[in-house]
């Protein structure tokens, strides 16, 4: 029996990659199992040492040019596969908007149950998942009865922590025969410098108190200064002034922030579940009365307009020390 994590990878291995790989270490410890993990890509190269301490036993290493973009047909199998060729018991992936869907093709092969978007795991004679409902005001704690037990684990609720620098063993593998019924020609890359928002440390976002899109650029400037991923309310969305891959709420995006700050942002309950797990929550509003004082960490009310640039410009300061 063992522990099979997923590592997620755009080339380079995702930071959200080694929070799984924190997890896992941690349940195999305590369950008493092998931790294994499984990286699909292109090339490894040299980043097998980022995966030293996590306790990892085996790597297990599918390096092959179809294999550099996720793909169902591609990636799929080889896990499925590899999770019977193991026993593993529990299969740890990681909740960015690739690995849920991931996590979800791989469940359904092996025809188990799934938990997405966990934001916490132990282990009590079997895998336990916390897991936000209810938009986030109720966190339930979810047991796994199917083997493997399969969850995937929010980006950024996890410090990853390693314990010594203990290599895992590299096991490659060739790339099995597979019938690739799609092939990715082209991936249209994000701007250089733009964050990806749900795996962001930061996020700031602009609601309707921005009163029209062309204002959003005040929010963007704070988000260069801090290197943060820009966000929006719905409101802001239905508008028209920003696209909808921007929005964070429970018809938007999940977020787990170290920092999140919201700007001209009321706090209907629909936004608060895309944000409220965020670490620190910063809310600037000129309404007293607006729901998102009843959550945030730190609260601002006066003018964004006036209030944001001045933050712009301080941390602007502060960063160039």
């Amino acid at each position: 029996m063992s522990v099979l994590v997923l590592l997620e990878q755009r080339g380079d291995l995702k930071n959200c990659a080694l929070e799984a790989a924190t997890v896992a270490s941690k349940i195999a410890k305590k369950a008493g199992m092998e931790l294994n993990a499984v990286f699909i890509g292109k090339s490894l190269d040299d980043q097998a040492d980022l995966l030293k301490g996590f306790g990892i036993s085996k790597l297990f290493v599918y390096e092959n040019e179809q294999l550099t973009h996720y793909s169902s047909d591609g990636y799929v199998p080889i896990v499925r596969e590899l999770a019977n060729e193991l026993g593993a018991k529990v299969i740890i992936g990681s909740a960015s908007a690739l690995g849920k869907e991931f996590c979800a093709s791989v469940a359904g092969r092996l025809g188990v149950e799934l938990v997405q978007e966990a934001i916490g795991l132990d282990w009590d004679n079997g895998l336990v998942a916390k897991k936000p409902v209810y938009a986030g005001k109720v966190i339930s704690d979810v047991r796994i009865t199917s083997e493997p037990a399969m969850v995937s684990v929010r980006p950024n609720v996890v410090v990853v922590e390693r314990d010594g620098d203990t290599a895992p063993e590299l096991v490659k593998r060739e790339m099995p025969q597979l019938d690739l019924r799609t092939v990715i020609k082209d991936v249209a890359e994000a701007a250089v410098g733009t964050v990806e928002l749900t795996e962001a440390k930061i996020v700031c976002s602009g609601g309707r108190g921005l009163g029209e899109g062309e204002n959003f650029k005040v929010i963007q400037a704070l988000c260069d200064v801090l290197g943060a991923a820009l966000g929006s309310s719905r409101a802001a969305v239905d508008a028209g002034w920003i696209h909808h891959s921007h929005q964070v709420g429970q018809t938007g995006k999940v977020v787990s922030p170290d920092l999140y700050v919201a700007c001209g942002i009321s706090g209907a309950i629909q936004h608060q579940a895309g944000m409220r797990t965020s670490r620190i929550i910063v809310a600037i509003n000129k309404d007293p009365e607006a729901n998102i004082f009843k959550i945030c960490d730190y609260g601002i009310v006066g003018d964004l307009f006036e209030v944001v640039p001045a933050l712009t410009e301080e941390a602007r300061k502060i960063l160039a020390e």
